[in-house]
């Protein structure tokens, strides 16, 4: 398959893809992390050329609900959330077959509609990540947990916010996708898609 791997520059998701044996290219603004095919542009630019499965990480920077409150009687952003839900409907919209939009919980739910699937990283492995992660779906299935495991607890018992969020200070840290939500991606969303892609 050919997969592009929306607004990444960690190229976690990419590789992921690659070592599968897929064609995957990442494509971001920023130059990539590690070694590996890479777009270096605006992806809208993009995504008229011919891919099978394209999973995007849109910036989250206007859309999470944890910046939402900021919104109020802020017209300047007001005006940058409104931008960044046309960036998604306008990923969601592309001619490509096989789409996945991540986003945490936020105004995605009212602007584009309520995600099909919400997961936990928990379920593939990373104990340390309490925030759920919202999946909106274009002809893909909803993952299936990989290895669940109990979350660690936050010290002094706080339920909202893990140990390793308090810790991981750097936005683009916390941005990066966990590798085994990566891994299940890449397992659970090429093996039935691959076949049709063949076919077309």
């Amino acid at each position: 398959m050919r997969v592009l791997v929306a607004c990444e520059f960690s190229g976690i998701v990419r590789d992921a893809f690659a070592a599968c044996g897929h064609d995957a290219w990442s494509c971001d603004i920023l130059p990539t992390e590690r070694p590996g095919q890479h777009i270096l542009g605006d992806v809208r630019e993009h995504l008229y050329d011919g891919w099978n499965l394209m999973i995007a990480h849109p910036p989250c920077t206007y859309l999470s609900a944890a910046g939402l409150h900021f919104c109020k009687g802020n017209k300047d952003r007001m005006k940058k959330r409104s931008q960044a839900a046309a960036f998604v409907m306008e990923l969601m919209a592309a001619p490509i077959k096989h789409i996945a939009i991540e986003n945490p919980v936020g105004y995605l739910s009212t602007a584009l509609r309520k995600p099909e699937q919400v997961v936990y990283m928990n379920d593939f492995g990373h104990a340390e990540a309490r925030k759920p992660t919202c999946l909106w779906l274009k002809n893909l299935p909803k993952l299936r947990p990989t290895a669940s495991v109990p979350h660690i607890k936050s010290k002094g018992g706080g339920r909202r916010e893990s140990e390793w969020y308090r810790k991981t200070k750097s936005a683009r840290l916390r941005s990066l996708t966990f590798k085994g939500f990566a891994q299940a991606m890449a397992d659970q969303w090429t093996t039935r898609p691959t076949k049709e892609a063949a076919d077309e």
